[in-house]
């Protein structure tokens, strides 16, 4: 039994989401149908981030287990060939067998991307969110940086009441722009449901004045989700790497490693 792991990507606008849901359009459903033409074998296809309906992926990763013998560097372009269009395999490598795409994740890294512009844009707004008032990029760039460390996220959590541990650390959360576009990038060791989105809402509301720079501070420290931000939509959100140790890749594997 061989561990098949491939980088994803994808166009998220027209999936209701990555877990697969009865009746609907998701990626991993789309995936599995992929994995079972090209192996011939029904196997489960995990993924390393359960992405909202709408965001997008660069660096989704993905593992199956199949006794298929097909090359692994194959893989991605017999996957493609079956994939529908919105969703493509970028490369692949032949993982240990304890490897696991959600649970051997080390850190994850979102990108969230804002249109700071009065007009719209018609090809742009696929993948940011616009927002039309001018913003104060170093006022969120200064509230950004509080979110750096091990904190309770409860602030900025959908559904708290369904994690036993709201807690997560930050290792980076930088905000850069390059007008009419800003990003935010974060990578942490998890993230709970709608945690960038609802970040990224209160960030735009520091960059318009409603709210200090400290306030993120507090939330933090109150953790009380009704001073936080609004969320932000999803079709600005973009799943970008998932960083495993090294331990998890087989040796040879030059390519995937670099690729992380």
């Amino acid at each position: 039994m061989r561990t098949i792991a491939v980088v994803i990507e994808y166009d998220g606008t027209d999936f209701e989401g990555f877990q697969v849901q009865r009746g609907k359009r998701t990626v991993q459903a789309e995936l599995c149908r992929a994995v079972e033409k090209i192996t011939k074998e029904r196997v489960p296809v995990i993924g390393a981030s359960r992405t909202d309906s709408g965001a997008h992926a660069t660096g989704q990763v993905i593992h199956f287990r199949t006794t298929c013998a097909i090359p692994v560097e194959r893989v991605p372009a017999a996957l493609n060939s079956v994939l529908p269009r919105d969703i493509a395999a970028r490369w692949a490598w032949e993982a240990d067998e304890s490897f696991h795409a959600r649970y051997s994740a080390r850190s994850r890294v979102y990108r969230y991307t804002v249109l700071n512009q009065p007009v719209r844009s018609a090809l742009v707004e696929r993948y940011a969110y616009r927002v039309s008032q001018p913003l104060d990029v170093q006022a969120m760039r200064e509230a950004a940086g509080y979110l750096v460390g091990k904190h309770d996220f409860a602030a900025f959590a959908c559904e708290v009441t369904r994690y036993r541990n709201t807690v997560r650390e930050v290792y980076s959360a930088q905000l850069r722009a390059c007008p009419p576009l800003v990003w935010l990038r974060i990578e942490a060791n998890g993230f709970l449901q709608g945690m960038v989105r609802m970040i990224m809402g209160t960030l735009i509301e520091v960059g318009l004045g409603k709210r200090s720079t400290d306030s993120m501070l507090r939330l933090l420290e109150t953790s009380t989700r009704e001073r936080a931000g609004y969320s932000v939509p999803a079709h600005g959100l973009c799943l970008v790497r998932v960083n495993y140790d090294r331990s998890t890749i087989r040796s040879n594997d030059e390519q995937a490693g670099k690729g992380q």
